[in-house]
């Protein structure tokens, strides 16, 4: 019983080090985020907080502008990174059925209105990318992270996402988001709510 308590103890630091390199090889799906801890997110059932950012167009859009829509508000890390290009991809293949549903996609992150022109040309996405570089929304709305892996981008948005309904009611939260597959988990919900 001793020996194999001594054995499991010498492998328990292979085991953390193999832990921490496969979330290294796929960060996409695997990052560990770092979340502030005095984060409040907005309460489902309140009124979403209001903002005004600029596009990728460099126009500036109101959350105000889409009452009478359903919103999905998502917030991602960086343009042009793998997880969050899968995440973008999913929301612009499915945009005819969120267009079915009078629904809009406004994605926002820390990047640069430039940034964000960037990789909707390179990318071919069409819906609305904002860009909140002082960071007011995404600390606005609970959502910022630092990537252990990537310190030198300091504080980030986080993958979380809100479904807001058209009188302006945070109706839906999506915590600590999976990329992959996003989109259809979005899609679900909304048929919910609109049952």
């Amino acid at each position: 019983m001793k020996n194999s308590r001594s054995a499991a103890l010498r492998t328990l630091p292979y085991l953390f080090l193999a832990i921490a390199l496969l979330g290294m090889a796929y960060p996409a799906i695997h990052t560990p985020a770092i979340h502030a801890d005095d984060q409040t997110l907005p309460a489902v059932g309140s009124i979403a907080p209001d903002f005004t950012l600029n596009s990728q167009e460099g126009t500036p859009i109101s959350l105000h502008s889409f009452r009478g829509k359903w919103v999905v508000l998502y917030f991602y890390p960086k343009d042009q990174t793998p997880g969050c290009t899968i995440e973008a991809h999913g929301f612009q293949r499915d945009q005819a059925k969120y267009d079915a549903i009078n629904a809009v996609i406004v994605g926002v992150s820390v990047d640069t209105v430039e940034s964000h022109k960037e990789w909707c040309a390179k990318d071919g996405m069409a819906f609305k990318l904002l860009s909140d570089a002082n960071k007011e929304v995404v600390t606005k709305y609970g959502s910022t992270m630092t990537i252990p892996q990537a310190p030198q981008l300091g504080t980030v948005a986080a993958r979380n996402t809100f479904v807001i309904d058209p009188s302006g009611k945070i109706v839906k939260e999506f915590i600590k988001v999976n990329p992959t597959g996003h989109s259809e988990e979005v899609l679900a919900a909304l048929a919910d709510l609109q049952k």
